[in-house]
């Protein structure tokens, strides 16, 4: 089974498309200078009708603890994604919760960078400078084929669509993929056709099953 979180979710109609497809998590991003920014309120209303086993994940940018806890307290949060440049002390501060630090990678430094931080996961996307994510960009997956230590706590990011999803999941074995502009028909509103392809062509995949680390 190939484990997709599907990121830059705003509305409930994306949401459960998604759902139905088979998501294994919903990415919500709480940076306001993002295009996909989501208020809290409305990613409440959308979280409310998640069947429970559909992990909600909030994406947060160099945002406040009080801040993230607040959001994380109204919506119902079960993960919380640090995408700016968050310090390993500073999300060493949530071991109350499941947590995925975001990494954009441009050397092998970066990998040994990234394995600084205890969280849970680690999810790897494509450097562009000033840019926290969403770039729609593939980066050197050769990075990380060395760093199998690794792919047990990894999530790869950054520039995957129907076209490239299954040679990722041949190339990487992570343990879960993230995708938002390679099925968008613009920034924060999915395409449902390039949404269920993307889902096609994960399922023709061959991957290894490994067990879930976030539990309900």
């Amino acid at each position: 089974m190939v484990r997709i979180k599907v990121c830059g979710i705003t509305n409930k109609k994306d949401a459960l498309r998604a759902v139905q497809l088979g998501a294994w998590a919903l990415g919500f991003i709480f940076y306001k200078k993002s295009p996909r920014y989501i208020a809290p309120k409305v990613a409440k209303s959308i979280i409310a009708v998640l069947p429970k086993k559909i992990i909600p994940v909030g994406v947060f940018v160099n945002a406040s603890e009080q801040e993230i806890r607040s959001v994380v307290k109204e919506c119902g949060l079960k993960v919380v994604q640090f995408h700016g440049n968050e310090s390993p002390r500073f999300c060493a501060q949530f071991k109350d919760m499941f947590t995925i630090k975001a990494m954009a990678l441009k050397k092998k430094a970066d990998i040994r960078k990234a394995c600084c931080y205890k969280t849970d996961l680690l999810l790897f996307d494509t450097y562009q400078k000033g840019v926290f994510g969403g770039t729609g960009k593939v980066f050197d997956w050769s990075l990380l084929k060395a760093q199998k230590n690794i792919f047990k706590k990894s999530i790869l990011s950054g520039g995957l669509n129907p076209g490239n999803i299954q040679e990722a999941v041949s190339s990487v074995n992570v343990y879960a993929f993230d995708v938002s502009s390679g099925v968008e028909k613009r920034p924060g509103k999915k395409c449902m056709r390039l949404l269920g392809k993307f889902f096609e062509q994960a399922a023709k995949s061959k991957v290894k099953r490994q067990n879930s680390k976030i539990h309900q």
